[in-house]
Protein backbone atom coordinates (compact mmCIF):
# COMPACT_ATOMS: atom_id res chain seq x y z
CA UNK A 1 0.00 0.00 0.00
CA UNK A 2 1.38 3.30 -0.60
CA UNK A 3 1.00 6.74 1.16
CA UNK A 4 -2.50 5.64 3.02
CA UNK A 5 -1.75 3.31 5.91
CA UNK A 6 -3.11 5.14 9.23
CA UNK A 7 -0.71 6.01 12.11
CA UNK A 8 -1.21 5.31 15.74
CA UNK A 9 2.55 7.60 16.47
CA UNK A 10 1.17 10.39 18.43
CA UNK A 11 2.62 12.91 16.69
CA UNK A 12 1.46 12.52 13.44
CA UNK A 13 -1.84 12.03 13.78
CA UNK A 14 -2.13 15.54 14.05
CA UNK A 15 -0.92 17.12 10.64
CA UNK A 16 -1.89 20.05 12.30
CA UNK A 17 0.48 20.25 15.52
CA UNK A 18 2.64 23.65 15.79
CA UNK A 19 5.63 20.97 15.99
CA UNK A 20 5.01 19.35 12.79
CA UNK A 21 6.96 21.24 9.76
CA UNK A 22 7.69 20.90 6.31
CA UNK A 23 10.68 20.04 4.86
CA UNK A 24 12.82 20.29 1.42
CA UNK A 25 15.23 17.95 0.87
CA UNK A 26 13.30 15.05 0.65
CA UNK A 27 12.04 13.30 -2.60
CA UNK A 28 9.50 10.39 -4.11
CA UNK A 29 10.75 7.17 -4.53
CA UNK A 30 7.39 5.89 -6.17
CA UNK A 31 6.61 2.41 -4.16
CA UNK A 32 4.59 4.56 -1.72
CA UNK A 33 8.27 5.77 0.37
CA UNK A 34 9.59 9.07 0.26
CA UNK A 35 13.72 9.27 0.67
CA UNK A 36 14.86 11.83 2.98
CA UNK A 37 17.88 13.96 1.49
CA UNK A 38 19.28 15.61 4.74
CA UNK A 39 22.28 13.59 5.31
CA UNK A 40 24.01 10.40 3.96
CA UNK A 41 21.89 7.40 5.54
CA UNK A 42 19.11 8.33 2.85
CA UNK A 43 16.20 6.63 4.98
CA UNK A 44 13.71 5.06 2.85
CA UNK A 45 10.06 6.29 4.94
CA UNK A 46 6.80 4.43 4.63
CA UNK A 47 3.33 6.38 5.52
CA UNK A 48 3.92 6.97 9.38
CA UNK A 49 7.82 5.68 9.46
CA UNK A 50 10.38 7.58 11.27
CA UNK A 51 14.03 8.29 10.05
CA UNK A 52 16.90 6.72 12.41
CA UNK A 53 17.16 10.24 13.78
CA UNK A 54 13.60 9.72 14.95
CA UNK A 55 12.64 13.64 14.49
CA UNK A 56 11.94 13.40 10.32
CA UNK A 57 9.13 11.64 9.35
CA UNK A 58 6.76 10.21 6.59
CA UNK A 59 3.68 12.36 6.79
CA UNK A 60 0.46 11.92 3.85
CA UNK A 61 3.85 11.17 1.51
CA UNK A 62 6.08 13.78 2.52
CA UNK A 63 8.90 13.92 5.22
CA UNK A 64 8.22 16.26 7.44
CA UNK A 65 10.13 17.28 10.84
CA UNK A 66 8.36 16.26 14.28
CA UNK A 67 10.51 18.52 16.89
CA UNK A 68 10.03 22.00 15.10
CA UNK A 69 9.71 24.52 18.25
CA UNK A 70 10.63 22.18 20.73
CA UNK A 71 13.69 21.60 22.59
CA UNK A 72 15.70 19.31 25.47
CA UNK A 73 16.45 22.96 27.36
CA UNK A 74 18.10 25.97 27.16
CA UNK A 75 21.23 27.11 29.12
CA UNK A 76 23.69 29.89 28.74
CA UNK A 77 27.70 28.22 28.28
CA UNK A 78 31.10 29.88 27.67
CA UNK A 79 31.64 29.29 24.34
CA UNK A 80 35.14 27.07 24.36
CA UNK A 81 32.44 24.71 25.98
CA UNK A 82 31.26 23.52 22.65
CA UNK A 83 34.61 23.64 22.49
CA UNK A 84 35.70 26.36 19.90
CA UNK A 85 38.38 28.74 21.19
CA UNK A 86 38.76 30.92 18.38
CA UNK A 87 35.51 32.19 18.13
CA UNK A 88 35.26 35.20 20.41
CA UNK A 89 36.84 33.73 23.34
CA UNK A 90 35.20 34.20 26.86
CA UNK A 91 32.06 35.33 25.32
CA UNK A 92 28.78 33.53 26.37
CA UNK A 93 26.51 31.43 24.21
CA UNK A 94 22.88 30.04 24.09
CA UNK A 95 22.79 26.35 23.90
CA UNK A 96 19.79 23.98 23.04
CA UNK A 97 18.93 20.74 21.05
CA UNK A 98 16.02 18.92 20.23
CA UNK A 99 16.05 14.91 20.33
CA UNK A 100 17.26 12.08 18.17
CA UNK A 101 20.24 11.88 16.34
CA UNK A 102 21.51 10.92 12.86
CA UNK A 103 24.47 8.50 13.88
CA UNK A 104 24.54 5.40 15.94
CA UNK A 105 27.47 6.02 18.37
CA UNK A 106 27.82 3.48 21.14
CA UNK A 107 30.38 5.86 23.09
CA UNK A 108 27.91 8.61 22.91
CA UNK A 109 28.41 11.36 25.84
CA UNK A 110 25.19 12.65 25.82
CA UNK A 111 22.52 9.65 24.52
CA UNK A 112 19.99 10.90 26.93
CA UNK A 113 19.02 13.52 24.55
CA UNK A 114 20.52 12.49 21.64
CA UNK A 115 19.23 8.96 21.76
CA UNK A 116 15.52 9.68 22.93
CA UNK A 117 12.58 8.49 21.36
CA UNK A 118 10.50 10.06 23.80
CA UNK A 119 8.85 13.93 23.05
CA UNK A 120 8.46 14.26 26.71
CA UNK A 121 12.35 14.51 26.43
CA UNK A 122 11.58 18.18 24.67
CA UNK A 123 10.40 20.31 27.74
CA UNK A 124 10.59 23.72 25.86
CA UNK A 125 8.58 25.42 23.31
CA UNK A 126 10.07 28.18 21.73
CA UNK A 127 9.87 30.11 18.62
CA UNK A 128 12.68 31.24 16.51
CA UNK A 129 11.75 34.77 17.54
CA UNK A 130 11.62 33.96 21.39
CA UNK A 131 14.97 32.34 21.37
CA UNK A 132 16.51 35.60 19.67
CA UNK A 133 15.37 37.76 22.21
CA UNK A 134 16.19 35.44 25.15
CA UNK A 135 19.90 35.23 23.89
CA UNK A 136 19.46 39.09 23.25
CA UNK A 137 18.54 39.75 26.40
CA UNK A 138 21.56 37.15 28.51
CA UNK A 139 23.92 39.64 26.66
CA UNK A 140 24.91 36.07 24.58
CA UNK A 141 27.30 36.71 21.49
CA UNK A 142 26.10 33.53 19.44
CA UNK A 143 23.47 31.02 19.90
CA UNK A 144 24.57 27.41 19.60
CA UNK A 145 22.89 24.38 18.12
CA UNK A 146 24.14 21.52 19.90
CA UNK A 147 23.32 18.57 22.35
CA UNK A 148 21.58 17.15 19.18
CA UNK A 149 22.85 17.38 15.37
CA UNK A 150 21.10 20.32 14.22
CA UNK A 151 21.41 18.47 10.62
CA UNK A 152 18.00 16.58 12.18
CA UNK A 153 16.25 19.60 13.05
CA UNK A 154 18.08 22.08 10.11
CA UNK A 155 14.42 23.97 9.58
CA UNK A 156 14.60 25.02 13.05
CA UNK A 157 18.16 26.13 13.15
CA UNK A 158 18.35 27.93 10.05
CA UNK A 159 14.85 30.12 11.35
CA UNK A 160 16.43 30.56 14.84
CA UNK A 161 19.88 31.85 12.59
CA UNK A 162 18.00 34.19 11.05
CA UNK A 163 16.10 35.62 13.87
CA UNK A 164 19.32 35.40 14.95
CA UNK A 165 20.72 37.69 12.71
CA UNK A 166 17.88 40.17 12.96
CA UNK A 167 19.35 40.97 16.67
CA UNK A 168 22.75 40.70 15.73
CA UNK A 169 23.60 37.30 17.05
CA UNK A 170 25.28 34.93 15.64
CA UNK A 171 24.82 31.03 15.16
CA UNK A 172 27.10 28.26 16.12
CA UNK A 173 26.74 24.44 14.08
CA UNK A 174 28.17 21.45 16.87
CA UNK A 175 27.74 18.75 14.51
CA UNK A 176 29.36 15.31 13.32
CA UNK A 177 29.01 16.81 9.88
CA UNK A 178 27.56 13.99 8.38
CA UNK A 179 25.35 16.17 6.03
CA UNK A 180 24.36 15.94 2.09
CA UNK A 181 25.76 18.64 -0.30
CA UNK A 182 22.14 20.72 -1.21
CA UNK A 183 21.04 20.53 2.45
CA UNK A 184 24.76 21.25 3.68
CA UNK A 185 25.05 23.96 1.68
CA UNK A 186 21.45 25.89 2.65
CA UNK A 187 22.59 25.45 6.76
CA UNK A 188 25.82 26.96 6.17
CA UNK A 189 24.53 30.15 5.15
CA UNK A 190 23.07 30.76 7.94
CA UNK A 191 25.98 29.33 10.29
CA UNK A 192 28.83 31.72 11.92
CA UNK A 193 30.80 29.04 13.06
CA UNK A 194 30.80 25.48 13.69
CA UNK A 195 32.54 22.59 15.80
CA UNK A 196 32.84 19.18 13.48
CA UNK A 197 33.08 16.03 15.78
CA UNK A 198 35.67 13.93 13.51
CA UNK A 199 34.97 10.69 15.40
CA UNK A 200 38.06 8.74 13.63
CA UNK A 201 40.35 9.05 10.74
CA UNK A 202 39.39 4.83 9.99
CA UNK A 203 36.31 3.67 8.16
CA UNK A 204 35.97 0.66 10.05
CA UNK A 205 35.70 2.73 13.53
CA UNK A 206 33.09 4.94 11.68
CA UNK A 207 30.83 1.84 10.51
CA UNK A 208 31.54 -0.70 13.68
CA UNK A 209 30.78 2.58 16.14
CA UNK A 210 28.77 4.95 14.70
CA UNK A 211 26.67 2.86 11.24
CA UNK A 212 28.22 5.95 9.36
CA UNK A 213 31.06 6.88 6.90
CA UNK A 214 33.90 9.10 7.37
CA UNK A 215 33.96 9.86 3.59
CA UNK A 216 31.10 12.53 3.87
CA UNK A 217 32.39 13.67 7.34
CA UNK A 218 35.76 14.89 5.18
CA UNK A 219 33.45 16.43 2.41
CA UNK A 220 31.61 18.73 5.27
CA UNK A 221 35.04 19.33 6.38
CA UNK A 222 36.83 20.64 3.05
CA UNK A 223 33.48 22.46 2.17
CA UNK A 224 33.54 24.23 5.24
CA UNK A 225 37.61 25.29 4.35
CA UNK A 226 37.23 25.76 0.60
CA UNK A 227 33.24 27.16 0.09
CA UNK A 228 32.36 29.04 2.59
CA UNK A 229 33.62 31.93 5.63
CA UNK A 230 32.02 29.96 8.41
CA UNK A 231 35.15 29.73 11.33
CA UNK A 232 35.57 26.04 12.61
CA UNK A 233 36.55 24.06 14.87
CA UNK A 234 37.48 20.32 14.90
CA UNK A 235 37.17 17.74 18.01
CA UNK A 236 38.50 13.73 18.13
CA UNK A 237 36.98 12.03 21.42
CA UNK A 238 39.50 9.91 21.77
CA UNK A 239 38.55 6.65 23.19
CA UNK A 240 41.60 4.07 24.85
CA UNK A 241 42.24 1.33 22.32
CA UNK A 242 39.82 2.30 19.30
CA UNK A 243 40.84 5.86 17.82
CA UNK A 244 44.27 6.18 19.87
CA UNK A 245 46.89 4.65 17.76
CA UNK A 246 50.04 7.24 16.62
CA UNK A 247 49.28 5.73 13.48
CA UNK A 248 46.08 7.14 12.96
CA UNK A 249 46.24 10.35 14.98
CA UNK A 250 49.25 10.80 12.78
CA UNK A 251 47.54 9.99 9.43
CA UNK A 252 44.66 12.51 10.85
CA UNK A 253 46.87 15.27 11.60
CA UNK A 254 48.26 14.59 8.32
CA UNK A 255 45.19 15.13 6.07
CA UNK A 256 43.93 18.21 8.43
CA UNK A 257 46.94 20.03 8.01
CA UNK A 258 47.34 19.21 3.95
CA UNK A 259 43.84 19.06 2.65
CA UNK A 260 42.65 22.56 5.28
CA UNK A 261 45.63 23.90 7.12
CA UNK A 262 47.73 24.24 9.41
CA UNK A 263 45.57 27.01 10.88
CA UNK A 264 42.24 25.06 11.92
CA UNK A 265 42.35 24.53 16.17
CA UNK A 266 41.87 20.74 16.62
CA UNK A 267 40.59 19.23 20.33
CA UNK A 268 41.23 16.31 21.47
CA UNK A 269 38.57 15.16 24.28
CA UNK A 270 38.56 12.67 27.21
CA UNK A 271 36.31 9.69 26.96
CA UNK A 272 34.38 8.56 29.76
CA UNK A 273 32.76 5.10 29.87
CA UNK A 274 28.66 5.82 29.09
CA UNK A 275 26.02 4.09 26.78
CA UNK A 276 27.07 1.08 25.30
CA UNK A 277 31.03 1.29 26.33
CA UNK A 278 30.74 1.36 29.38
CA UNK A 279 33.78 -1.61 29.85
CA UNK A 280 36.38 1.03 27.91
CA UNK A 281 38.18 2.89 30.44
CA UNK A 282 38.34 6.71 30.61
CA UNK A 283 40.84 8.39 28.60
CA UNK A 284 44.30 9.22 30.42
CA UNK A 285 45.23 12.30 30.42
CA UNK A 286 48.66 11.32 29.28
CA UNK A 287 46.63 9.78 26.28
CA UNK A 288 45.65 13.24 25.46
CA UNK A 289 49.25 15.01 25.78
CA UNK A 290 50.40 12.58 23.30
CA UNK A 291 48.25 13.04 20.73
CA UNK A 292 48.47 17.03 21.22
CA UNK A 293 52.46 16.42 20.76
CA UNK A 294 51.73 14.25 17.91
CA UNK A 295 49.79 17.33 16.19
CA UNK A 296 51.99 19.66 17.12
CA UNK A 297 54.45 17.58 15.70
CA UNK A 298 52.19 17.49 12.27
CA UNK A 299 52.55 21.19 11.83
CA UNK A 300 49.33 21.73 13.53
CA UNK A 301 49.37 25.14 15.20
CA UNK A 302 46.61 25.08 17.45
CA UNK A 303 45.85 22.07 19.28
CA UNK A 304 44.04 21.33 22.65
CA UNK A 305 43.15 19.19 25.25
CA UNK A 306 39.71 19.06 26.91
CA UNK A 307 37.19 16.94 29.46
CA UNK A 308 40.58 17.50 31.41
CA UNK A 309 42.28 20.08 33.60
CA UNK A 310 45.38 20.68 31.29
CA UNK A 311 46.36 24.33 31.46
CA UNK A 312 48.92 23.86 28.80
CA UNK A 313 46.10 22.05 26.38
CA UNK A 314 44.05 25.01 27.09
CA UNK A 315 45.84 28.02 26.26
CA UNK A 316 46.18 29.08 22.73
CA UNK A 317 50.11 30.14 22.11
CA UNK A 318 51.32 31.84 19.00
CA UNK A 319 52.44 30.00 16.16
CA UNK A 320 55.35 33.09 15.50
CA UNK A 321 56.96 32.94 18.82
CA UNK A 322 55.64 30.70 20.77
CA UNK A 323 53.95 33.20 23.68
CA UNK A 324 50.94 32.38 25.39
CA UNK A 325 48.37 34.55 23.97
CA UNK A 326 45.04 33.07 25.47
CA UNK A 327 45.60 31.78 28.38
CA UNK A 328 42.79 29.13 29.97
CA UNK A 329 42.12 27.52 33.15
CA UNK A 330 38.97 25.28 32.29
CA UNK A 331 36.67 27.88 30.37
CA UNK A 332 37.98 30.66 32.29
CA UNK A 333 40.08 33.11 30.55
CA UNK A 334 43.07 34.25 32.68
CA UNK A 335 45.75 35.88 30.22
CA UNK A 336 45.44 37.69 26.96
CA UNK A 337 47.93 38.46 24.90
CA UNK A 338 46.00 40.05 21.60
CA UNK A 339 46.21 43.78 20.16
CA UNK A 340 43.15 44.86 18.61
CA UNK A 341 43.25 43.07 15.27
CA UNK A 342 43.84 39.44 16.55
CA UNK A 343 47.69 39.46 16.65
CA UNK A 344 50.09 38.21 19.26
CA UNK A 345 51.30 41.25 21.11
CA UNK A 346 54.95 40.06 21.27
CA UNK A 347 55.75 39.44 17.48
CA UNK A 348 52.60 41.17 15.74
CA UNK A 349 52.18 36.97 14.03
CA UNK A 350 48.17 36.68 12.71
CA UNK A 351 46.25 34.03 15.34
CA UNK A 352 43.63 32.63 13.06
CA UNK A 353 40.25 33.05 14.31
CA UNK A 354 37.28 35.31 15.04
CA UNK A 355 38.40 37.82 17.60
CA UNK A 356 36.50 40.96 19.60
CA UNK A 357 38.90 44.18 20.58
CA UNK A 358 38.60 42.85 23.96
CA UNK A 359 37.80 39.35 25.20
CA UNK A 360 34.44 38.41 27.06
CA UNK A 361 34.22 37.57 30.64
CA UNK A 362 31.95 35.02 31.14
CA UNK A 363 34.12 32.53 32.80
CA UNK A 364 32.60 29.15 33.54
CA UNK A 365 29.53 29.87 34.45
CA UNK A 366 26.68 27.28 33.21
CA UNK A 367 23.01 29.10 33.32
CA UNK A 368 19.62 27.41 32.84
CA UNK A 369 17.27 29.41 30.79
CA UNK A 370 13.26 28.67 31.37
CA UNK A 371 10.27 29.71 28.50
CA UNK A 372 7.49 30.39 29.56
CA UNK A 373 4.48 28.53 28.38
Amino acid sequence: MSGTRKTTDPDLVNPDSPFIHATEFWHPLGDGRVQCDVCPRACKLREGQRGLCFVRANLNGAVVSTTYGRSSGFCVDPIEKKPLNHFYPGSSVLSFGTAGCNLSCKFCQNWDISKSRETDTLASKASPEMIARAAAEAGCQSVAYTYNDPVIFQEYAVDVAQACREQGIKSVAVSAGYHCPQAREQFYQYMDAANIDLKSFDEDFYWKLTGAHLGPVLETLEYLRHETNVWFEIATLVIPGHNDSPAELEAMCQWIRERLGADVPLHFSAFHPDYKMQDVPATPLATLTRARDIALAQGLQYVYTGNVHHQAGDTTWCPGCGEAVIERDWYQLSGWGLDHQGRCQTCGTAVAGRFAAKPGNWGRRRVPVRFSE
